[in-house]
């Protein structure tokens, strides 16, 4: 679901963040001072929230998408958590820029300050955002950054998903045994990130020399499940026998893909997004070779966090309009039950992440 672009590797990321110095403290509210701390590795400034009751956040999808489901509950917990005055979850019925802008002023009517947002149109929504920005909003572009090199939102955390494309062919290559025709199964050809989820899709197929050929790439099948359903079911009816792997790059494909492979017995190797139930049971009874999980939960509560602590002008952005990645994660039969444990992992570098190296806290 979303766009970004990152300077160095997660590995690299983590080996910086175990010895460099911590530019911030990092702790929630309810969690005790640790005695004894070593403060000087500490910063003159704090990324612990002093006081969040003034803050009203509104996490808001470009639309209704299971993907956004978790936002709800990871938004809840940290209202808890970081004591807000609100976190709100709100969605428009259509996908429609204009009418996601009218729910972000009717929400600004009503009292919240700060905002994590899922733009309707990449190419659109850097207007939104500086319009909220000069109310004095604090603003998050969430799980997908605007089109083009210009982010107006105070920053965007977003899977790389032109990366987790990349791995997803890979995998799709690999349970293919490195050769035969592949079918990318994606969403609106005019996204921008769809764009970028084919280059990831073609880049690992020239890496294999020809030995994998890219038989067709389906797009403007995401709308609903229906319409998935339907394009699967005709390719493989008109191209089954040709079809040696199919990798999808947008939710409702993916579902669509792992059932029409299993119910036709079809020998095509599928690699699916997200976790789905449905899919994280195909890959259990291996209907289903992988899937690339995101990271929704870590968007809504890193983004919900550093929003607050914009908004109470406690910190600063160093680099105004920073594209960070959520991160993406390989799943197979092999780590299927616990796969998880990475992405929780991930969510905790990333508030380090922001506490050093995103974040200026006086």
């Amino acid at each position: 679901m979303s766009r970004c672009r990152t300077a160095a590797s997660a590995a690299v990321m983590l080996v910086f963040l175990a010895i460099a110095p911590t530019a911030c403290t990092i702790k929630n509210s309810d969690e005790p001072a640790a005695a004894g701390a070593d403060t000087a590795r500490t910063g003159s400034g704090t990324a612990e929230l002093a006081d969040g009751s003034g803050t009203k956040v509104a996490l808001v999808p470009g639309g209704a998408h299971p993907y956004f489901q978790p936002w709800k509950q990871a938004g809840a917990e940290a209202k808890k958590t970081l004591g807000l005055g609100d976190v709100t979850f709100d969605e428009t019925a259509e996908w429609d820029q204009q009418k996601q802008n009218n729910l972000l002023s009717t929400l600004a009517a009503r009292g919240y300050n700060a905002f994590g947002i899922f733009g309707v149109s990449p190419t659109d929504i850097n207007t939104t955002f500086a319009d909220l920005k000069s109310q004095g909003f604090a603003v998050a572009s969430l799980a997908s950054c605007p089109a083009g090199d210009t982010n107006e939102a105070d920053f965007c955390l977003s899977t790389d998903v032109e990366l987790a494309a990349y791995k997803a062919a890979q995998s799709a290559i690999k349970a293919m045994g490195g050769k035969g025709a592949l079918v990318h199964l994606t969403g609106n050809n005019v996204d921008a990130n769809t764009q970028l989820r084919k280059r990831g899709v073609e880049k690992a197929v020239r890496e294999t020399g020809g030995r994998v050929t890219l038989l067709q790439t389906i797009t403007d099948i995401d709308t609903d499940l229906q319409t998935a359903q339907k394009a699967v079911s005709d390719l493989l009816a008109a191209k089954g026998d040709q079809i040696k792997g199919l990798v999808s790059t947008a939710y409702n494909p993916a579902v669509a893909a792992a059932e029409a492979v299993q119910e036709s017995g079809s020998k095509a190797k599928v690699v699916a997004i997200d976790d789905d139930a449905k899919i994280l049971s195909s890959i259990r009874n291996g209907s289903v070779a992988a899937t690339v999980v995101q990271n929704p939960v870590g968007q809504a509560e890193i983004g919900t966090w550093a929003l607050a602590l914009l908004q109470t002008k406690q910190c600063t952005m160093k680099h105004p309009g920073e594209i960070i990645d959520s991160g993406s994660f390989v799943v197979t039969k092999g780590n299927v039950d616990n796969y998880d444990s990475a992405r929780k992992a991930k969510t905790a570098a990333l508030k380090k992440q922001f506490a050093d190296d995103v974040l200026s806290c006086g």
